[in-house]
C-alpha cells in the first residue's frame, strides 16, 4: 500500500470475518465509527465505470474524507478522463490514474475497495474478480444478469470475508425505512398487496453498424457478452433495453421497488414462491425487452407483489390502512396520524445507513454486514429475474426461495436461469 493513503490491511482486514453476520434488523449503534481518520488511515478506493450512475456514485464516495480515490477505469476515454478531472480536483492534484481494462485496478495492492458502475452483464464477473484480489465492493445494481450468478457470488463474498454493498440507496433513506417500519410493524394491519411501478421500456428501429469511436474499447465494453456490431444506440445508457446487457426496467429502476416490497415484507433474505410476467417487447429493432410490462409475485403468506409501467414508487395495501410513496407526492398513508408515528423502542428498526456510500465505508472498517449486503442484493434481483424467466416462456414458474429452485425440475426455467459467458471471462 502507498504510505499516507491506506490503513495496513493486516490491522484494516484482519479483523475476523464472523463479525459481518449482522442480521438485517439492528439499533442505530451498530453502525459503526463514523469518524472521520487521520489522512494515514483513508481507505484507498478505485472506480470502475464512471458513466452517468458512475459519475454519481464517484462523486459520492468524493464527497467523504476518509477516501482517498486512486485511480478511475472505463472502456470509454472519455468518461474516464472527465472523472479523473473530478478526483484531481477534489484533492487539488494529478495524482489519479487511468485505464481502460478493470485488471489493472485490480492487479493494485494499494486499492482496498472498488465502486463498480457498470453495464451490468459485467457486474458479477467484475465483483468476483475484485473479491478474490481482495477488494471490498461497492456493486451497482442489480448485482447480477441471470438469476443463477446471484448464488455464486453471494457465497464467494462470504467465503472470502469480503464486504459488498448493493447500490439500492432506498436501503439508506430514513423515509423509505419510515414506511417499512411502519409496515413491518403491522400498522396497516397484514399486507395484502404491494404493488410497484417503474418506467417504460423504449423501442428504436434496426441501427446499421458504425465504426468505433476511437478512444472507445468496444471489445472490453462487451466483454462477457455475444460479439455483436458497434452501434452507438446499443451503448451507454441504452444497454438497459437490450436482453445480452440488462433485463430491463424491472432489474434497472424497479430493482429499487422490489428491494423496497422485499424489506417491508420482513423478506430481505427470502423471496416469492410463484412469478408471473407479462409484456409487449419489440417486434423488430435494436431493443428487445419489454416497452410495456406487468409482473406479479406471490409470496408463501399470500401477499402479492406487482410491478407495472407506469410512473415511479409503491404501494403498500394491507388490511387496516395503505402507505404509498411515489416519486411525485412523496408518502402518504391511508391515516394521517402514522406520517407523525414515532417507532417504539421495543418495536423493529430497520437497519439502514444515514448515507449508503458512507454506510458501505463504516462496513469496510468495522467488517460488519452493510445495510444492502451481497445477500440481500441477490435476493431482490432474484425477484425481477424469475418474473423475468416467466414473461420469456409465457406462463407462471413457481420457486423455492429457501431451495432456491424451480418446483417440479422446470428444465426450460432452469435454462433462462443461466447464460453463457464469452471468453476469456468467466464466473
Amino acid at each position: 500500500m502507498s504510505a499516507g493513503l491506506s490503513i495496513s490491511r493486516r490491522r484494516f482486514l484482519g479483523r475476523s470475518a464472523a463479525c459481518a453476520a449482522a442480521p438485517y434488523v439492528l439499533t442505530s449503534s451498530a453502525l459503526g465509527d463514523a469518524r472521520t481518520p487521520p489522512a494515514s488511515e483513508r481507505i484507498v478506493m478505485a472506480a470502475i465505470g464512471v458513466g452517468g450512475q458512475g459519475t454519481h456514485n464517484l462523486k459520492g464516495f468524493l464527497a467523504h474524507d476518509e477516501v482517498r480515490m486512486v485511480a478511475v477505469c472505463d472502456a470509454d476515454r472519455a468518461h474516464a478522463r472527465a472523472a479523473k478531472g473530478l478526483a484531481d480536483a477534489r484533492y487539488g492534484d494529478s495524482a489519479c490514474a487511468i485505464c481502460g481494462d478493470f485488471r489493472e485496478i485490480l492487479a493494485r495492492d494499494d486499492v482496498d475497495a472498488v465502486s463498480i458502475s457498470t453495464p451490468d452483464h459485467w457486474h458479477t464477473v467484475m465483483a468476483l474478480e475484485a473479491a478474490r484480489r481482495g477488494k471490498d465492493i461497492y456493486l451497482e445494481k442489480p448485482l447480477t444478469l441471470t438469476l443463477r450468478e446471484g448464488r455464486v457470488l453471494s457465497d464467494e463474498i462470504r467465503r472470502l470475508g469480503r464486504v459488498l454493498q448493493t447500490g439500492t440507496q432506498r436501503r439508506s433513506s430514513g423515509v423509505w425505512q419510515f414506511m417499512c417500519e411502519l409496515a413491518v410493524n403491522g400498522y396497516v394491519g397484514e399486507i395484502r398487496t404491494i404493488r410497484t411501478w417503474s418506467s417504460p421500456g423504449r423501442a428504436i428501429a434496426p441501427q446499421p453498424a458504425m465504426p468505433v469511436p476511437e478512444g472507445f474499447d468496444y471489445d472490453m465494453w462487451l466483454g462477457p457478452a455475444p460479439l455483436a456490431p458497434y452501434t452507438q444506440a446499443r451503448c451507454h445508457y441504452s444497454f438497459r433495453f437490450i436482453w445480452d446487457y440488462s433485463g430491463g426496467q424491472v432489474t434497472n429502476n424497479g430493482a429499487h421497488y422490489l428491494d423496497i416490497a422485499q424489506w417491508a415484507l420482513g423478506q430481505s433474505y427470502g423471496g416469492p414462491v410463484e412469478a408471473r410476467g407479462s409484456g409487449e417487447c419489440p417486434a423488430d429493432g435494436l431493443f428487445n425487452v419489454p416497452v410495456k410490462y406487468r409482473y406479479e409475485w406471490r409470496y408463501a403468506n399470500g401477499t402479492i407483489v406487482t410491478g407495472e409501467e407506469d410512473g415511479s414508487g409503491v404501494r403498500i395495501e394491507g388490511s387496516e390502512g395503505w402507505l404509498s410513496f411515489m416519486a411525485s407526492e412523496g408518502l402518504r398513508a391511508s391515516r394521517e396520524s402514522l406520517l407523525r408515528h414515532t417507532i417504539g423502542p421495543n418495536e423493529i428498526h430497520l437497519y439502514a445507513g444515514k448515507s449508503h456510500h458512507g454506510n458501505f465505508l463504516q462496513c469496510v472498517r468495522s467488517r460488519r454486514q452493510p445495510s444492502a449486503d451481497v445477500e440481500i442484493g441477490h435476493r431482490s434481483a432474484s425477484v425481477a429475474h424469475l418474473g423475468n424467466v416467466a414473461l420469456k416462456l409465457g406462463r407462471p414458474v413457481r420457486w423455492d426461495p429457501a431451495k432456491e429452485e424451480f418446483v417440479g425440475g422446470d428444465e426450460a426455467a432452469e435454462r433462462l436461469a443461466r447464460r453463457a459467458l464469452r471468453g476469456p471471462w468467466r464466473l
